[in-house]
């Protein structure tokens, strides 16, 4: 399938710069399976979810990946995104990465020095750190929370950028679906006899990455380390045996279950995907999503396109412009239902 299929306008402003004040207020589009759209507010969520159904959700938490220095010699700024750790050394891609030269040596707020120890392609850098550091210790001590590109707010605050239930670090984006609940909704789904499950996810740099191959199909996807539990995969298949519906927050939390399904069996997965879900897949365990709106011409509308249909999507991002929705990570919410 061509590329371009999966792109639409969108004027500026509505890309929301930053979260609405209450989390459960955010607009929330439901668009049903045959087509139908109705236009709620997220708390609303509720009327759709019924007694026996699980809502299943993404725990990873946003590291403070976005780490910057200064260069020894010039006082020229370093300003990396952290990727990996080892022992004493880190894998970061770089800004401006020509200025990254090996050997170079950088001084970060701490007061911490790192070299420039290897050149990588694409602007990663491996740098050593100096002294005995714990290297996850560092990066929670000088890195700040990374937001995407598009977001110019200077006003957010690193808990806006969390869901309520982060709680196993290893994301380089939130995983944003999840950023409208809040902890008494989930108590109010919880009490109508909702079952509500987590997986882990750790949301990486490819996530957000346009598809730049003319055909989807030619598209790599980057792996992502996820982990669906075997308590979390018996309650899903008794739930689905009892005819209970799966609702999956987020296309982090389908890609989790699906690899876990893949195989046509539903069963534990630990370990890293690549699973690239584009038209013509098929689902084996989520029957119904909540999700964001995405950025045109990336993995994610791909996704979303897959669960509901091409041509229902479009439909229903035109109708989102056309209703002034927020759209990208701070922004409204859909439901496929």
């Amino acid at each position: 399938m061509k590329t371009e299929l999966f792109d639409f306008h969108l004027p500026e402003e509505l890309i929301a710069q930053e979260p609405v004040k209450d989390r459960d207020k955010a607009k929330l589009l439901v668009l049903k399976k045959a087509g139908e759209i109705e236009h709620k507010i997220f708390y609303e969520i509720v009327h759709y979810i019924k007694k026996g159904d699980v809502l299943v959700l993404n725990n990873t938490k946003v590291i403070r990946a976005k780490i910057t220095g200064k260069f020894m010699d010039t006082g020229g700024k370093f300003d990396g995104l952290f990727l990996k750790a080892g022992e004493g050394w880190m894998e970061v891609i770089v800004k401006k990465a020509k200025r990254a030269r090996a050997g170079r040596k950088i001084v970060f707020k701490d007061g911490t020095v790192g070299v420039v120890k290897e050149i990588l392609p694409e602007g990663k850098r491996v740098v050593e750190l100096e002294g005995n550091v714990d290297v996850m210790n560092f990066i929670d001590r000088v890195g700040d929370v990374p937001l995407p590109p598009y977001i110019k707010s200077m006003g957010i605050k690193e808990e806006d950028y969390q869901t309520v239930y982060a709680r196993k670090k290893g994301s380089l984006a939130s995983p944003t679906a999840g950023l409208h609940f809040t902890e008494e909704l989930l108590e109010k789904i919880k009490s109508m006899g909702v079952d509500i499950l987590y997986v882990t996810l750790h949301v990486g740099l490819g996530t957000f990455r346009p598809i730049r191959t003319e055909n989807i199909e030619d598209h790599e996807m980057e792996e992502e380390w996820i982990e669906v539990s075997p308590e979390v995969v018996e309650k899903i298949i008794k739930t689905k045996e009892r005819g209970g519906r799966i609702f999956a927050v987020g296309t982090t939390v389908v890609r989790s279950l699906e690899t876990a399904g893949l195989s046509g069996k539903f069963k534990p997965f630990r370990g890293y995907t690549n699973l690239f879900i584009k038209p013509g897949f098929k689902f084996n365990v989520v029957d119904s999503l909540i999700t964001n709106f995405h950025l045109p011409k990336t993995t994610l509308i791909v996704l979303v396109s897959a669960f509901a249909g091409r041509e229902k999507i479009m439909k229903a991002y035109r109708e989102a412009v056309k209703k002034k929705y927020r759209f990208f990570s701070f922004g409204d919410a859909m439901l496929i239902i």
